[in-house]
C-alpha cells in the first residue's frame, strides 16, 4: 500500500487565516459540529415523533505543535484582536508527510480563543509546545 493511500500515515496540519500562513501543527482536535434536534409528537399518531433540526453548533478547534519561529505569526494575529475584532475566514489542511493534501476545511468568522505557550521547566526535558484554540461560526467551501 502506498503512502498516498495509507490512512495510517503521519498527518500534519496547516492553518491559514485570510491567506496568511500561520504554519504547520502536528495536532488538531475539535473539527466537529452538532445539530440540535427538537422532537415534536404528531397528533393522532402515537407511534411517530418528528425529529426537527433547530440549530447547528460548532466546537472550538485546538491546534498543537512544538514551539517554532512561526509562533510569532500566531502572536501577531492574536494581538490584532485588541485593535478591533475582524472575523476572517480560515483554512485547515491535513497533509501527509510528503506534503500531499488529504483533506481541507474552510472556517467562517474565525476568532482566537486562547493561546498556551510552553511550560519552561529546566527539570523536565519535554518538548516546548504551544496550543492555539480558535472559535468559528461554521464550515464553508474550500475552493
Amino acid at each position: 500500500m502506498s503512502e498516498e493511500t495509507d490512512p495510517g500515515s503521519t498527518i500534519f496540519f496547516t492553518l491559514t487565516i485570510d491567506d496568511e500562513d500561520l504554519g504547520t501543527f502536528n495536532g488538531c482536535e475539535g473539527l466537529s459540529s452538532t445539530v440540535e434536534i427538537e422532537q415534536r409528537q404528531e397528533g393522532g399518531n402515537n407511534g411517530f415523533v418528528w425529529q426537527l433540526p433547530t440549530r447547528v453548533t460548532f466546537s472550538h478547534i485546538r491546534l498543537t505543535r512544538p514551539l517554532t519561529a512561526e509562533t510569532s505569526k500566531v502572536a501577531a494575529w492574536i494581538s490584532s484582536v485588541t485593535t478591533g475584532i475582524s472575523r476572517p475566514t480560515a483554512q485547515i489542511a491535513a497533509l501527509r508527510a510528503n506534503g500531499t493534501e488529504v483533506a481541507r476545511w474552510g472556517l467562517i468568522d474565525v476568532l482566537p480563543v486562547s493561546w498556551q505557550g510552553p511550560q519552561l521547566d529546566p527539570s523536565g526535558p519535554a518538548v516546548a509546545t504551544e496550543v492555539l484554540e480558535i472559535a468559528h461560526h461554521g464550515f464553508t467551501d474550500t475552493d
